[in-house]
């Protein structure tokens, strides 16, 4: 299933996007599509029947903005430097273990919102990753096969990042990463079943048309299910959590001088495969 909220900020409704690629009211069915959902499976059920039975009504998606696709979402957990081709343009070397960061929850937006540069930035980069959304509370797994099993779906994420802020400004990435605004996600959640290998997946991300990143989770260095599993060894993993998987080679960090950092009025677009494309201009804080 291809789930979303659409509507204004604060105020989304659950949508369903069909095989004919109607926009479907969940409303009557669920509340929201955000952790409690997720980990409901009898709830997720109900609403597979019904969108197999055509009886939900439709929705007129003229004019309708695309929210996040989970609502209250726990935490944003991130992986750096976790494409081979990424470290490599960086200059840097290979990590040994997952390289694991946190963005506020607050940082989320929709696919298509405006993206802020902030104030005094001149180094805004961008990063087209594939994000997971867990479905059911993980701690400790073991296997894999585990970890796969706790993934409720897939989502395009935009993990924007200001590089003076996170690299130069002392301390942790965190000052980089949690600007507002700098983690559009969406336009859906793709649940599990419709993703069977999420390391067969291309990523692709245009500013102003022009193409600068184009990648493939393939090039992982650390894969979904290891990801996943590593986490839960770190922290507790809850239902509607969101983890942003890395990013392929492409960004304006790893570009020769003078690098093409972001600036209001650039238009960025991104997609993943079979996930849905996002579109953001980006204006002034």
């Amino acid at each position: 299933m291809k789930l979303l909220r659409v509507g204004p900020p604060g105020a989304e409704r659950p949508a369903l996007l069909d095989q004919d690629g109607t926009l479907r009211d969940l409303s009557a069915l669920v509340d929201d599509i955000d952790g409690s959902l997720l980990a409901d499976a009898s709830a997720l059920d109900r609403v597979r029947a019904a969108a197999g039975a055509g009886v939900l009504p439709a929705l007129d998606a003229t004019g309708l903005r695309v929210g996040p696709p989970v609502g209250r979402i726990g935490k944003v957990v991130c992986i750096g430097l976790n494409y081979h081709g990424h470290a490599a343009e960086t200059g840097q070397a290979t990590p040994a273990e997952p390289v694991v960061f946190l963005k506020a929850a607050d940082t989320v937006v929709g696919p298509d919102d405006t993206v802020l540069v902030p104030r005094g930035s001149v180094k805004t980069d961008w990063e087209v990753e594939l994000a997971v959304v867990i479905g059911r509370t993980a701690r400790y797994l073991e296997t894999d096969e585990e970890a796969l099993a706790h993934v409720a779906g897939y989502a395009v994420a935009h993990d924007v990042s200001e590089r003076e802020f996170q690299i130069e400004r002392g301390g942790t990435w965190d000052k980089g990463k949690n600007c507002e605004t700098f983690n559009p996600l969406g336009p859906w959640l793709v649940t599990a079943d419709e993703v069977p290998d999420p390391q067969a997946l291309g990523l692709r991300l245009r500013v102003n048309g022009e193409l600068k990143q184009d990648g493939h989770t393939s090039d992982q260095i650390f894969p979904v299910a290891e990801v996943v599993r590593y986490v839960s060894r770190f922290m507790t993993l809850y239902p509607g959590d969101v983890i942003n998987t890395g990013t392929p080679a492409g960004v304006a960090m790893g570009q020769p001088e003078p690098k093409p950092y972001l600036r209001p009025g650039d238009v960025v677009e991104l997609e993943v495969d079979g996930l849905g494309r996002q579109r953001q201009e980006l204006k002034s804080a």
